[in-house]
């Protein structure tokens, strides 16, 4: 259903009754609605990123809502789009803590090496944030990070803004490094996002721990 090692790992959530409502609820919207991303990119995040490829996770609340952005991947939009406010800063922060310069607004390439850029809520209506908020997408998220959160390998979640921050609970294993901050979006980025340089600190501890670092 999504990738190999994830379809073992989430094999009983996918018979439990929510997670079957989940996707009668789903499958409704897409056919009434306008609803992102495209039906074939919901899970494209766990395509990208299998279970034992996971290096970092970059929790995001849900896609973005304007037509042609969403693609499956927190923060990211399809080229062609403006970039997001919240991704300008992301970028600008990058560019302060490692003098990396990025251009696209496709994060593909971080997925491919092993960062999963998960979104809470997976689906959203057209110009409708949080349209499909408490309809189960919350629940089986929430499971996905319990279930990495309970892996041996080290790992790095990094969680920016309020939200994102409430999960940390999930990950009971202290082998694990947990980065957060403020959300990079335009409205609280100065304080504390930037500065927060989470991009040299993943990396350091992926170094640390014989990993091979993302190149961001």
């Amino acid at each position: 259903m999504i990738n190999k090692k994830w379809d073992i790992v989430l094999k009983e959530e996918f018979k439990k009754d929510y997670f079957r409502n989940l996707g009668i609820f789903v499958k409704s919207e897409y056919k009434n609605k306008i609803i992102f991303p495209e039906y074939k990119n919901i899970f494209q995040a766990f395509r990208l990123t299998d279970y034992d490829e996971v290096k970092v996770v970059i929790l995001g609340q849900d896609p973005y809502h304007g037509i042609g952005e969403a693609h499956g991947l927190s923060f990211s939009v399809q080229e062609g789009c403006p970039m997001p406010p919240s991704l300008r800063n992301i970028y600008k922060e990058l560019y302060s803590d490692l003098k990396v310069q990025r251009k696209t607004t496709d994060l593909t390439s971080w997925a491919k090496q092993g960062v999963l850029l998960l979104n809470s809520i997976m689906t959203v209506v057209k110009d409708s944030p949080l349209s499909h908020k408490g309809k189960g997408w919350e629940i089986f998220t929430d499971t996905v990070i319990e279930k990495l959160g309970e892996r041996e390998e080290p790992m790095v979640f990094i969680f920016w803004g309020s939200y994102a921050r409430s999960k940390k609970v999930l990950i009971k294993n202290k082998k694990h490094l947990i980065l957060e901050s403020v959300h990079p979006s335009p409205l609280s980025a100065n304080h504390g996002f930037f500065g927060s340089r989470p991009f040299s600190k993943t990396n350091e501890f992926l170094r640390q721990h014989g990993i091979e670092e993302i190149k961001w």
